[in-house]
Formats: C-alpha cells, sequence, structure tokens
C-alpha cells in the first residue's frame, strides 16, 4: 500500500497510508491530510490512487503544489518522489512489490508536461492520448503520446505557424526531446519528461 513520510524541517512527523481512492491535502479540518500551515490553501491538493497508480493534482492553491521542486498542476507519482506544500515535506514510499510493478508501469508510460513561459510560468501534464495546443483559426497544434515518446505536428495554421526547436513543423510529427522548445501563435512552451534520466 503506498504512503506519505511527512515531515518538516528534516523532522519526520507522521506516516499516511492511501487507502482511499480519493486523498484531498490541506489547511481545513474536513481534508483527509490536514496541513495546518497559512502557506497551504484550505483545499490544496488531491492524489488519486486509481488502477495500481497515484497521481497528484494541484487545486488551483495559492502558493501552489511542487513535486521533485518542480510546479505542478498534475502529475503521476513514481515511489521515493518528494512533495512540497507549504514548509511541508512529503515523500512517496511504495512497498518492493508495489515498486516493482508501478514502477514498470510508469517507465512505459513516459510521464512528460509542457512548461508554458511567461510572467507566471505554469505546468501543464500530457496525460491523454492526444493534447491539443493552440488557437483554433489562428495555429492549433497536437502532441500525440505513444509508446515510443511524444509526437508534434501541426492541424492548422499557415507554415512557421509552429516552430519546433526554432524550426517549423509541418503535419509530418517529429518527436519531443526533454528541453524542446516549441513556438506556437506567440506561446513559448517547454517539453519536459518528468522522469529523472527520462
Amino acid at each position: 500500500m503506498p504512503r506519505l513520510v511527512i515531515s518538516i524541517d528534516g523532522a519526520i512527523i507522521k506516516e499516511v497510508a492511501l487507502t482511499k481512492e480519493r486523498t484531498t491535502l490541506g489547511r481545513r479540518p474536513y481534508n483527509d491530510i490536514v496541513i495546518s500551515n497559512l502557506a497551504v490553501s484550505g483545499e490544496h491538493a488531491l492524489l488519486h490512487c486509481v488502477g495500481g497508480r497515484v497521481h497528484i493534482e494541484d487545486l488551483q492553491s495559492t502558493n501552489g503544489t511542487y513535486v521533485n521542486q518542480q510546479r505542478i498542476a498534475r502529475q503521476e507519482l513514481q515511489h521515493g518522489d518528494l512533495l512540497n506544500i507549504g514548509q511541508y515535506e512529503m515523500r512517496l514510499q511504495l512497498s518492493p512489490e508495489e515498486y516493482t510493478q508501478w514502477g514498470a508501469a510508469a517507465a512505459a508510460a513516459q510521464p512528460a508536461c509542457l512548461r508554458l513561459e511567461g510572467d507566471t510560468p505554469r505546468e501543464v501534464a500530457l496525460l491523454k492520448p492526444v493534447t491539443t495546443l493552440g488557437k483554433p483559426g489562428v495555429a492549433v497544434a497536437t502532441i500525440t503520446r505513444k509508446s515510443s515518446g511524444f509526437m508534434l505536428a501541426r492541424t492548422e495554421g499557415a507554415d512557421g505557424s509552429l516552430r519546433l526547436n526554432g524550426l517549423g513543423v509541418g503535419a509530418d510529427a517529429r518527436p519531443l526531446q526533454h528541453g524542446d522548445l516549441i513556438e506556437l501563435a506567440g506561446s513559448r512552451l517547454h517539453f519536459l519528461r518528468l522522469q529523472a534520466g527520462a
């Protein structure tokens, strides 16, 4: 059974077994995991435990949810991942059996996200088989998730409206690598793999 080891300033304060399909984290007393810290929103984040996988979803919190020092919107968690919410640290622990089973599934899934540049950078997890980006009528692109990785293609817009690392992308899909820069309809996005070494 997965569990969270919760600590503050390096001192472990409690361990919580994730026994439910949905586990809420936040400052308000009705949450499954109550975090009494003013930097934590009343309803801060939600943990999903479904089908042998654990995902964390930020509930539009004020100060954000961080996984391995990266601010996230939603992300699949791996054994040993470190969550930061307010001043609290939470590390996901799996049993050896779960680690072997879930780790293999996670490696095959190759989780990734897009980080949007700007005054308030934000991340979008690429969880769906096909993610659509852009503005209809101006420029539209798709990122397709395959067993071999992620592919980028233009589905609408003029030549040059979609660029990958400065080069134009057309209808022929191009593979994405960690750190790639995507430019579309005036937006700049970085493609990031969420697994170390991926």
